[in-house]
């Protein structure tokens, strides 16, 4: 079974940019680190201050595996140390789903 690691983040609609250039950089360090990620979405229309972070994993034994390689990532550090000085982040929520395999990549069909 996979998992997906589903962030919610609160964000500084004023550091838009910022949140972007750090969401840039996860998508280097999170593959290096053993993640697979789905991606980052910044807000478009609607809410401005919400943007969202998917990353999958083989299991949650993987996903400890990954935090663990994370801690040591010197680039990973300086994203971290990134986020809390320029506080872009204003508050970050995690919650883990399972997929529904028959629902993925679902495309139209004409």
């Amino acid at each position: 079974m996979s998992i997906t690691c589903f962030i919610r983040y609160e964000i500084d609609p004023f550091q838009r940019q910022d949140f972007e250039t750090y969401a840039e950089n996860w998508g280097r360090i999170i593959p290096k680190c053993g993640g697979n990620l789905i991606g980052y979405f910044l807000p478009h229309e609607g809410t401005n201050n919400i943007a969202f972070g998917l990353v999958s994993f083989e299991n949650l034994a993987a996903y400890e595996a990954y935090r663990n390689r994370l801690k040591t990532d010197e680039e990973g550090r300086q994203n971290f140390e990134f986020a809390q000085q320029k506080k872009f982040i204003l508050k970050e929520e995690r919650t883990f789903l399972e997929n529904i395999p028959s629902t993925l990549n679902q495309h139209f069909q004409k």
